[in-house]
């Protein structure tokens, strides 16, 4: 099961631009000074390279921050978008005004770094479970301003998006449960106030309430920190009726284990939380 979100071309332009507005509005205000340095009308030549091997993800963000610091600036990809560069590659060349190149330098490289990153890792957890019916999935564990761009770069690394945001997917927790009377009305309140959302998941701790969540009609389960042993009878009960997802505890190290026990979705919130920045360089010649 998929949630599409519109990444298409024009959407994630239009995204894109308004995250390259803010971002330079933060970083270059009224002007860059250093660059002011340079002798106005001197070109040069930009070479951006990855200096580790990564899933290269975020030129819509460069692009609309190039196009935004100087519309006349001419890139070119050495590797497209959701490619795999290798050490010390050259991934993007830019030419213009040198000036220009160097105003863009930290806005386009933070971008391409941090999304770069998030595809990257998707990819390796992607890799892990292959072979088995898990897909690997996010969550709203996003660095805030940046959710969309993030969940566009564990697409592209191979990973299935969840909600958005609050506002177009129910999930069920705990203390909804508690607040609402127990697991059947929460289930009959979520249809009710509910019904233009994409999905109505319920979060579940323990079997006793997998089984008394089947019974109530729901559809996509959530099963929290739960052991590996309860997990493969979790799958067991539901018997297919339902969608199962695991959440909590999960690692590289305990990652195939739990998607060989038959589960639908394993969401990991490290994939846009724990990420480090892929290490990219930009050198400059003077033309």
């Amino acid at each position: 099961m998929s949630f599409a979100f519109d990444f298409s071309p024009s959407s994630l332009a239009e995204l894109a631009r308004a995250d390259a507005a803010r971002a330079l509005a933060e970083d270059v205000r009224g002007g860059d000074l250093t660059a002011a340095l340079v002798p106005e009308g001197r070109r040069g030549q930009a070479r951006v390279l990855a200096r580790e091997s990564a899933v290269i993800c975020g030129a819509p963000w460069v692009e609309a921050t190039l196009r935004q610091v100087d519309p006349a600036l001419q890139f070119r990809w050495l590797v497209p978008e959701g490619g795999r560069s290798q050490v010390d590659q050259v991934v993007l060349e830019v030419e213009g005004s040198a000036r220009s190149l160097l105003t863009a330098e930290r806005t386009a490289l933070n971008f391409l770094q941090l999304l770069s990153a998030v595809a990257t890792k998707t990819a390796v957890y992607v890799e892990a479970v292959r072979g088995t019916r898990a897909q690997i999935v996010d969550t709203r564990k996003t660095l805030p301003g940046l959710r969309l761009a993030q969940k566009y770069a564990v697409r592209t690394g191979g990973g299935v998006n969840h909600r958005i945001g609050l506002y177009d997917a129910v999930l069920i927790k705990e203390n909804h449960i508690a607040a609402a009377g127990g697991i059947g009305p929460v289930l009959e309140a979520a249809k009710r106030v509910a019904a233009q959302a994409d999905f109505i998941q319920l979060e579940v701790e323990t079997l006793a309430q997998l089984e008394e969540g089947l019974a109530a009609g729901a559809t996509m389960i959530l099963l929290d920190n739960m052991p590996l042993s309860d997990l493969r009878e979790a799958v067991r009960i539901n018997a297919g009726r339902a969608s199962l997802e695991i959440s909590g505890g999960v690692t590289m190290e305990t990652l195939r284990v739990y998607a060989e026990t038959g589960v639908d979705r394993i969401s990991v919130g490290g994939l846009t939380k724990d990420v480090k920045a892929t290490d990219f360089s930009m050198r400059l010649k003077e033309l």
